[in-house]
């Protein structure tokens, strides 16, 4: 899971970030200023910062300095009310891998983090996962099945959901991990953003939420979409597993 440390010193902006990114399925931690931001950097090390420049004690210029000092990999997404050409430059050059001015969309804040991770390959491996026969890539977003025989293999393609796709995800990305229905659905459900605990000058920067039903549950594995076999998540012991169709 993807650790994010939040620096930010306004109490109600802050809270409604931590909330939101938990709820997207990320590991969060907070600080209210430069001095516990570069401390925590250290102590209990993030894989991104998201940083506010208006700190009360340590402008965040000095704080990016000095985390490229100590962790010179870090990504640091700047997150400021200053618009200004001029302070984004200095915050880019400085080693910031992005800059969000404020009053922002989350959806937007949270698309960029995603982008960040992937770019960094934080919390997941690029290469494929192979099962027996079956290959899973998800960056390729993409499952195949070798069947014929050695000297005439016969690859098919397995077709998923998005939602099938996130929970496969969360299973194969936590061996031997077993998995509450409830928790597993929560995870592979797209998140909604808490707009109600947003603080004012956020809300006219959110779009509205339209909360939509989720899409149906993985087909069983004795079933086909299009004629092709699908993997199928089964409850066993009342925690998830999974198996793949045919095997």
């Amino acid at each position: 899971m993807t650790h994010v440390l939040v620096v930010d010193d306004e109490p109600h902006l802050l809270r409604a970030l931590v909330l939101n990114l938990a709820n997207h399925g990320y590991r969060v931690s907070s600080a209210t200023t430069g001095a516990a931001a570069l401390t925590q950097a250290t102590t209990t090390p993030p894989d991104i910062m998201v940083l506010d420049l208006g700190l009360p004690d340590v402008d965040g210029m000095e704080v990016i300095a000095r985390i490229r000092q100590r962790r010179p990999q870090l990504p640091i997404i700047v997150l400021s009310a200053r618009s200004g050409s001029q302070d984004k430059i200095e915050a880019l050059d400085l080693g910031a891998v992005d800059y969000v001015t404020k009053p922002f969309d989350v959806n937007e804040l949270i698309a960029r983090l995603g982008a960040v991770s992937r770019r960094a390959n934080i919390g997941q491996s690029s290469d494929p996962i192979a099962l027996g026969p079956t290959t899973v890539d998800f960056a390729a977003r993409l499952i195949t099945r070798e069947r014929g025989t050695s000297q005439r293999p016969e690859p098919e393609t397995i077709h998923l959901t998005p939602t099938e796709w996130r929970m496969l995800e969360v299973l194969l990305r936590n061996p031997g991990t077993h998995h509450r229905p409830r928790t597993a659905h929560r995870h592979a459900r797209r998140p909604r953003t808490h707009r109600a605990q947003l603080p004012a000058h956020l809300h006219a920067a959110t779009a509205p939420q339209t909360r939509t039903r989720s899409e149906p549950p993985p087909v069983p594995a004795h079933r086909t979409r299009n004629g092709l076999p699908v993997p199928a998540v089964t409850v066993l012991d009342r925690t998830y597993t999974i198996r793949l169709a045919g095997s």
